[in-house]
């Protein structure tokens, strides 16, 4: 089952210092095809700079250049469908990736989603199924 991979969820795999490490990479390991959002990837790399360096970064980039990550490239219907997202749960505080997400899963007619953001993901209510599956779980 395909699955679309959220920033938190990737950071937490990478950083092995991080309290959800095990529990995400455990997460990862089962999928069988997970699938790296566009969106996701400048978020990621912000974050890794920032807390994990140089080092860290170039080794994620070298990895998903080599394919070693299924890869989906968000469309304009994904960000039209993103900004609607953005102004229903303007309340909630949700966050551009996290729309995009849900706006990509939509379109890939994809449930599950790998994220440490369950508080978000629990709120939105996609059209394609009622609810996300969201691994890992608590």
């Amino acid at each position: 089952m395909a699955a679309l991979l959220d920033t938190g969820f990737l950071l937490a795999v990478i950083d092995a210092d991080d309290n959800l490490h095990a529990a995400c990479v455990a997460a990862l390991e089962s999928e069988t095809n997970p699938i790296l959002p566009d969106v996701v990837l400048p978020e990621l790399a912000y974050l890794i700079l920032r807390e994990l360096g140089y080092p860290t970064l170039t080794k994620l980039l070298r990895a998903v250049a080599a394919g070693e990550m299924d890869q989906a490239q968000s469309t304009h219907q994904d960000l039209a469908r993103a900004a609607d997202l953005l102004e229903k749960y303007a309340d909630n505080k949700v966050d551009f990736v996290d729309c995009v997400i849900v706006a990509m899963a939509e379109r890939l007619n994809l449930t599950r989603v790998l994220t440490v953001d369950r508080r978000h993901f629990t709120v939105f209510r996609p059209n394609h199924c009622a609810y996300f599956e969201i691994a890992p779980t608590p």
